[in-house]
């Protein structure tokens, strides 16, 4: 019977080391610092090493389809659809996430990048900076599944 419960338990343990992060296979809008109107949606993927990433889904304001002019490296010209802004993003624990980097299509510019889950999954508060948190901006995003 002892061996029957430490069965089953080393089963519940590997079963929730194994468990996907909340935000892996989430879509979120993401929302124009100055209009207030959401501007693309992204969709976040759990990598092999744990880590996540998002790309761009899905363009929602009208005349920004084209392509990455002012990244650099292997996103430049890129389409913005497909295009992965995020990544590297680690749980830090429960909804809690840090050590990410998040591209700025606009500017061209890759920031630092962490984040939490809030009001009940509904958003995704992120902060991208350069250095230190301090200097940064915060961005909401809204749970599009």
């Amino acid at each position: 019977m002892k061996k029957i419960a430490l069965a089953l338990g080393l089963l519940g343990l590997t079963a929730l080391a194994n468990a996907a992060d909340p935000l892996n296979g989430t879509s979120w809008k993401t929302i124009d610092d100055k209009t207030k109107q959401p501007k693309a949606i992204v969709k976040f993927t759990e990598q092999k090493n744990g880590t996540l990433t998002a790309s761009i889904q899905q363009i929602l304001t009208k005349g920004e389809e084209n392509a990455c002019t002012k990244c650099e490296g292997p996103y430049h010209n890129k389409s913005l659809k497909g295009l992965r802004i995020v990544s590297g993003l680690k749980n830090t624990g429960g909804t809690s996430y840090a050590d990410g980097t998040i591209l700025d299509p606009q500017s061209g510019k890759t920031y630092r990048l962490k984040g939490e889950i809030a009001d009940g999954g509904k958003k995704l508060e992120l902060r991208g900076f350069i250095g230190v948190s301090v200097l940064g901006r915060n961005q909401t995003w809204i749970r599009a599944n």
